[in-house]
């Protein structure tokens, strides 16, 4: 059984954006809105403080989702700790397709490697996104999560693992996200799903998500065209009706909108250069809905 680091470990996860119109459960994009969770092993009993977001309603007992995904590293790692304190500092929204849940998935599986005496040697990142991915169900939020940037996500066919390939974003561009005041399940969207869905939809969408990585990589000037979509987003009108009204609201004044992983917020890409792409978009925010200008965050989980 492996041993523990000295003293408490700290570590901050970016929040994300999945899909990005075409990429269904494939692509992603980190953001630069940070939770920093602090976790150390006691001599016995679990201690979980949460300050920020989900305050008031998160569980603080193990089946706290930061907790379980530590357990679950260390299980992976041989170690058994005798006791945890977890502090938890959040301002990523819940339940608004902004890769709350990833957060602390990646969080919790990055707290318990760092706390166990050669962790990274017996856990490299490849396993890391891996364990991280199997917790959360599928990669598309935990590899930005984790890696930072944009990514481009997946699971083998022959060894069923999964991976992360890292993509390139353009300087140029920013994002806006327009944040409702209330949540949607990521179960809920995913049961509004179709089991089938029409041959041509399928390629144009294989063709729109293969643009998507061109057009961020270098080619701003494609992005609305690369971020239609014919999978997912109009299937899951019925539990977002008024994001779905603003992305294409958006959409037919020329700014790349989509509906951020399972929604319900909307994000629309800017010019990064501009800096003043909430103001200028914010016009078009609804009542009692919050727009944020945020930077693509290029760090992915690390420690602070």
């Amino acid at each position: 059984m492996n041993g523990f680091a000295a003293g408490p470990v700290r570590v901050s996860v970016p929040a994300t954006s999945a899909n990005l119109g075409p990429g269904f459960d494939a692509l992603g994009l980190a953001l630069g809105l940070r939770d920093r969770l602090e976790a150390e092993v006691t001599d016995g009993g679990l201690e979980v403080r949460v300050e920020g977001i989900g305050r008031d309603d998160v569980p603080r007992d193990a089946s706290h989702l930061v907790v379980r995904s530590m357990r679950a590293a260390f299980d992976r790692l041989d170690a058994r700790p005798a006791g945890l304190r977890l502090t938890c500092h959040n301002v990523i929204p819940h339940a608004r397709g902004l890769g709350s849940s990833s957060a602390a998935i990646v969080a919790g599986v990055w707290l318990a490697r760092e706390l166990v005496a050669g962790g990274r040697l017996l856990l490299d990142d490849d396993a890391l996104l891996d364990l991280a991915a199997q917790i959360e169900g599928h990669p598309d939020n935990v590899a930005p999560a984790l890696l930072g940037g944009f990514t481009i996500a997946g699971r083998d066919d022959v060894d069923g693992t999964f991976f992360a390939v890292p993509g390139s974003v353009d300087p140029r561009i920013g994002a806006v996200v327009f944040v409702p005041p209330d949540g949607v399940s990521t179960e809920a969207a995913r049961g509004l799903l179709p089991d089938l869905v029409p041959h041509a939809d399928a390629a144009a969408n294989a063709g729109r998500a293969a643009l998507l990585v061109a057009a961020l990589a270098g080619r701003p000037d494609q992005l609305l065209r690369a971020t239609a979509d014919r999978l997912h987003q109009s299937y899951r009108r019925a539990a977002m009706p008024a994001s779905l009204d603003l992305v294409e609201e958006l959409r037919s004044q020329g700014t790349p909108a989509i509906i951020s992983g399972a929604g319900p917020t909307v994000l629309a890409f800017t010019a990064a250069a501009d800096g003043d792409g909430a103001e200028r978009l914010g016009t078009h925010c609804p009542d009692a809905w919050t727009v944020l200008e945020l930077p693509i965050d290029t760090r992915g989980a690390a420690g602070w």
